[in-house]
C-alpha cells in the first residue's frame, strides 16, 4: 500500500467539501482558546451545529476571562442543542480555572499537560497541538479509526490502538492535517454505513470495499 498516494489522494478530496469546523476556526482566529474549545463542542455533534453553538458562545466569551463569568446555565444555553452539552457546560465552566490553576492561564501545548484538563482527551489534545500549535499529533477519531482499518493500513479494535499503531507506522510529515482529510473523506464517501465504494477514488488500496 502506498500511503504517500493515498494522502495525496485524500488531500485532493479534501477541496472538495466543506471544511470540518475545526480546521475553519484555525484558520480564521489562529487562537488556541477558541480552537480548544471548538475541539470540545465538537465531539459526537455534527459540524454545522458546533459551528453554530461556537458562534454563539464566542459571542459571549472570546476568552478564557470572559468564559470564566458565565455560569453553567448560561454555557449550557449557548451551546445547546451540541452532543452531550451538559456536561460539556460542566467541563467548559471549569477550563478556565483549571488552566489557571494548573498553567498559570496559559493553554497547554502538550498532550500530556492537555488531557489534564476537563473534556479534554487524548483525541482532542492530539487536535489542539497539532492546530493550534503547529506540534506533530495524531488525532484518532471514529472516521480515521474505521478508515485505516478499512484500509488495512492498521488492524486495531481502539482509537487508542489506532493512535499508537499510526505513531509508529505514518510518516510524520503527514501527522497535522491527517486527521482533516480522514475525516472529510468520512462524512462524504467512506461512512460508517453506506460508504460510496463506487465512487471513491483510493478503492484500488482498500481491503474492504463493499463491490
Amino acid at each position: 500500500m502506498s500511503i504517500d498516494k493515498i494522502y495525496s489522494i485524500l488531500e485532493s478530496e479534501f477541496k472538495k467539501y466543506p471544511m470540518p469546523v475545526v480546521d475553519l476556526i484555525t484558520i480564521q482566529t489562529k487562537d488556541p482558546y477558541k480552537i480548544l474549545v471548538a475541539t470540545i463542542l465538537s465531539a459526537r455533534t455534527k459540524d454545522k451545529t458546533t459551528k453554530e453553538a461556537a458562534e454563539r458562545l464566542f459571542k459571549q466569551a472570546d476568552s478564557l476571562v470572559s468564559l470564566s463569568k458565565l455560569s453553567i446555565e448560561k454555557i449550557e444555553e449557548l451551546i445547546y442543542p451540541v452532543g452531550f452539552y451538559k456536561n460539556k457546560s460542566e467541563y467548559l465552566h471549569e477550563l478556565p480555572k483549571e488552566i489557571q490553576m494548573r498553567f498559570s492561564g496559559v493553554i497547554p501545548s502538550t498532550i500530556d499537560n492537555l488531557v489534564r484538563l476537563p473534556g479534554v482527551g487524548r483525541k482532542t489534545a492530539n487536535l489542539v497541538v497539532s492546530m493550534a500549535f503547529n506540534k506533530p499529533g495524531i488525532c484518532v477519531d471514529v472516521h480515521v479509526h474505521r478508515i485505516c482499518n478499512r484500509l488495512g493500513y492498521v488492524k486495531t479494535n481502539k482509537p487508542y490502538d489506532t493512535e499508537m499503531a499510526l505513531r509508529k507506522k505514518l510518516p510524520k510529515k503527514y501527522w497535522t492535517y491527517f486527521n482533516s482529510y480522514l475525516v472529510s473523506f468520512g462524512q462524504h464517501l467512506c461512512r460508517p454505513v453506506g460508504p460510496k465504494c463506487i465512487e471513491c477514488p483510493i478503492k484500488e488500496y482498500c481491503e474492504k470495499r463493499l463491490f
